[in-house]
């Protein structure tokens, strides 16, 4: 009658990827036996459900976790994939924002069309959402096109529209290359094992 309830299994980390099921691996650790309802439901009351979804919350705008999920499937034992990837961007992307930049000094609808197409299929590959919509909105206004107004536009209206665009999904960007710096500081690669004795 005295006997306290077990204490709550303690998790070290929340969960910032979509995990693939439901199931929480440390619920299948062994527990102390026991025929107490309120023992079994504690692992269900304790289990990351909620931290998981907040996290995803405030970057589901930025950040598609499905494709990055998809991404991070195909490391191996370490995170070299999918961070190399990652880090290619980041450069491919900040090469792009010049060339934009210079593009539309120059007023050249042209070129400004072929380089938001090219920084929306990149910022796809990785779920960049926000990145990738805006780039798109840069693909119709170098065509002189208002694809949401349904609507042709001017020289002049599609440039100033692009330019205030431009500024925004530098925005976009920085934010997006932020989350993903940190996801990586906060998955870590796993320590090689030491290697035995002789």
């Amino acid at each position: 009658m005295d006997s306290e309830p077990p204490s709550k299994p303690h998790h070290t980390s929340p969960i910032l990827a979509k995990p693939r099921t439901p199931t929480d691996p440390k619920s299948r650790s062994p527990s102390p036996p026991s025929t107490s309802s309120e023992t079994l439901l504690i692992p269900k009351k304790d289990e990351p459900t909620q931290p998981p979804e907040d996290a995803e919350e405030d970057v589901n705008s930025d950040v598609d976790m499905e494709t990055f999920q998809q991404i991070l499937d195909l490391d191996d034992d370490t995170h070299e994939f999918s961070k190399g990837m990652a880090w290619a961007y980041f450069s491919q992307a900040e090469d792009t924002f010049k060339e934009m930049d210079g593009a539309l000094k120059g007023k050249n609808l042209a070129q400004l069309s072929s380089l938001g197409h090219f920084l929306k299929g990149s910022s796809a590959a990785l779920g960049l959402s926000k990145v990738q919509a805006s780039c798109e909105k840069i693909q119709h206004y170098g065509q002189k096109r208002d694809e949401e107004a349904e609507k042709d536009l001017s020289d002049n209206d599609a440039l100033k529209l692009i330019e205030e665009l431009l500024g925004q999904v530098k925005l976009e960007y920085t934010a997006a290359e932020a989350w993903l710096k940190q996801w990586y500081i906060d998955h870590p690669d796993p320590e090689p094992e030491p290697a035995e004795e002789p």
